[in-house]
């Protein structure tokens, strides 16, 4: 069934553009149903609880998914359950991936070091979910040049590079071994979406600054797998500082209605 239908898809790639517009409102290329992009996430997220270590300790656990509930609550009913898995590894990472998938690597914990810094990371990831970045990137394959690649990978093919080149597209990087940088467009857009996702949970989106600034100073002279997958963490500090005119309103009037989270952190 996969097949036929990237097949089919392949033979209209020619002569269609679909085009979907982003919640900043940007004109995105979205060649991709949503309902093949939950697909392709539910079996990447598969394939990688599959392969990697899951945390046990009950109470990172039930902390990673007090924060990941409070931010996904902010889509409402349409954004719908969200699985969250704290995986054992020390990568400083996370993503979030089509179809209601968040993955945290206990890596992450030692950067984001409170419970709103950690929801400035996984208000971020949702948020390229959200702009449907995952789906733009790999409609741009399909229109450019993998078609052919993407057909294999996801028809039931065991080129393994190929399945991590999908992974890679829908965000979840260097865990993988691909490197594929979102653009400068939705990194900001993935900023601002987030941001607001997070004050309105009640998280301080203040605490973003500190993150970054975390985050460049983790690994000593190594960065983070995460700094591998976004732009630099000077011009992303300056872009959220800027940003937060915007969204402190919205943190002041969650406060104000009760949204006060204590997840832990």
């Amino acid at each position: 069934m996969r097949y036929t239908f990237l097949m089919g898809l392949a033979g209209l790639v020619v002569g269609l553009v679909a085009c979907a517009t982003s919640p900043t409102g940007r004109t995105q290329l979205t060649l991709m149903p949503d309902s093949q992009m939950n697909t392709m996430g539910l079996q990447a997220f598969q394939d990688l609880k599959d392969k990697t270590p899951k945390e046990q300790d009950p109470k990172l656990n039930a902390y990673v998914s007090c924060v990941a509930n409070q931010v996904t609550a902010e889509l409402g009913a349409e954004g719908g359950a969200w699985e969250v898995v704290l995986f054992k590894d020390p990568a400083v990472n996370a993503f979030a991936l089509p179809g209601g998938h968040i993955g945290v690597y206990t890596g992450l914990l030692t950067a984001a070091k409170t419970q709103d810094q950690l929801a400035a990371v996984l208000g971020h990831e949702v948020a390229h979910v959200l702009a449907r970045h995952g789906n733009e990137r790999v409609s741009t394959q399909l229109a450019t040049q993998q078609v052919s690649a993407l057909i294999g990978a996801w028809a039931g093919g065991q080129d393994g590079s190929k399945r991590s080149m999908v992974m890679g597209l829908l965000g979840v990087g260097a865990q993988v071994g691909v490197l594929l940088p979102f653009s400068r467009i939705q990194e900001s857009e993935a900023d601002r979406i987030g941001l607001a996702m997070m004050a309105r949970a009640g998280f301080d989106p203040r605490q973003s600054v500190n993150l970054w600034e975390n985050m460049a100073q983790a690994g000593g002279s190594a960065p983070p797998e995460f700094l591998s997958t976004h732009p630099s963490h000077k011009t992303r500090i300056a872009d959220l500082r800027a940003n937060m005119a915007e969204v402190m309103p919205l943190y002041e009037t969650a406060r104000s209605s009760g949204k006060q989270p204590h997840c832990g952190g």
